[in-house]
């Protein structure tokens, strides 16, 4: 049995509009001088005055904080407001400035220093990559660590590597960046761009693709950190289209400042049948569960990740259950909110009507 239709949620934003040249501009070159400063001043002193503009968003920003307490009283089994979950949201917001000095200085290093940054057995995940018995390898991971310096180690081994990026609301920064990533060998693929997407699994590469986006109650049910919320159908839907592997990578800092890369059995993904579906990305959530628990301060996920009412976590249990019993995903009941808030979302439909997996490729895809 299929789902009616699913989406393949996008990186940043829904709707596919540019920003106004103006503020398009504004924040390349912002994010340019930016670059070229971080690039100049020694390492400690960047980290300490961006780590600290982060914090200070936290504190001067209510909706901000309001999620980033409850994301942090999750992990930590505590109310949003004990003063334990505001201390563990200040000390990832300072960790996710370091995370921000580290990527603006990413273009000032060779490929070399940029893949050094990694450490990761590359013989390993070439021996799952090629171990794939059909299509090619879905890495899934989450806001933690530094996820591009992952993925150039991972390139510098010489290993194929696209991942899927917004090019739609800043164009000209994608481009920017574009050009980057391909610098280490890292392939970025727009969001819109479904052949493509496609056909990097069908040619048997591996393509990245975060996992933890924020809270859409149309997404597939799953249980994170012990509580009710769902994760994006794009990974699994992607898997049981063309044949491919689900690798979950774990990311955590080290102390001498480089990333400990590590990662879980592969999910194979049998078919698009609900039961499928759910249970390959109930998976997914467990090993995102498993590496936020590891060192929850490098976990950067700032928007909401769980519903806010115990009725709505009540009704994704319900539509857990249907699809673990192989029936439809209904969706969310009859009063329930249909999350739109969360701009990270992406308008494709990844057709999963009753065709044959080929076809429904080609559709897609077309």
């Amino acid at each position: 049995m299929t789902q009616p239709h699913r989406q393949l949620e996008a990186p940043h934003r829904r709707g596919g509009k540019s920003s106004p040249r103006i503020v398009e501009r504004a924040a390349v070159a912002g994010y340019r001088g930016t670059t070229w400063l971080l690039g100049v001043l020694p390492p400690g002193v960047g980290r300490a005055v961006i780590g600290r503009l982060s914090q200070a968003s936290y504190l001067a920003w209510p909706s901000r904080r309001r999620w980033s307490n409850q994301n942090f009283g999750h992990v930590l089994g505590l109310p949003p407001d004990d003063p334990r979950v505001r201390s563990l949201a200040l000390r990832a917001y300072r960790e996710y400035g370091r995370y921000l000095v580290e990527l603006m200085r990413l273009p000032t290093l060779s490929p070399d220093k940029v893949s050094e940054l990694a450490d990761l057995d590359a013989e390993d995940i070439r021996a799952i990559w090629g171990d794939a018995p059909g299509g090619g390898l879905i890495l899934a991971a989450g806001h933690v660590g530094n996820n591009e310096a992952v993925a150039a180690g991972i390139a510098h081994h010489g290993l194929p590597i696209s991942v899927v990026a917004d090019d739609s609301a800043f164009p000209e920064m994608y481009e920017l960046l574009r050009r980057q990533r391909e610098s280490w060998g890292v392939r970025m693929i727009p969001w819109r761009n479904l052949r493509e997407i496609f056909g990097v699994l069908k040619r048997r590469e591996m393509l990245a693709l975060l996992v933890d986006w924020g809270y859409r109650s149309d997404g597939i049910p799953v249980q994170l950190l012990g509580a009710w919320t769902t994760m994006p159908a794009g990974p699994a839907t992607l898997a049981a289209k063309t044949g491919s592997r689900i690798l979950p990578i774990g990311i955590k800092r080290h102390a001498g400042g480089g990333f400990d890369v590590s990662w879980t059995d592969t999910i194979e993904v049998r078919s698009s049948d609900p039961a499928e579906l759910q249970r390959a990305t109930q998976a997914m959530a467990d090993a995102l569960g498993q590496t936020i628990r590891l060192a929850p301060e490098q976990w950067y996920s700032f928007k909401p990740i769980w519903p806010a009412s115990e009725a709505e976590a009540a009704d994704l249990e319900r539509r857990a259950r249907r699809m673990q019993a192989g029936l439809p995903d209904p969706g969310p009941s009859r009063g329930m909110p249909r999350d739109e808030a969360d701009s990270a979302a992406l308008d494709v439909v990844v057709s999963d009507s009753a065709k044959s997996d080929g076809a429904a490729s080609e559709e897609a895809t077309g």
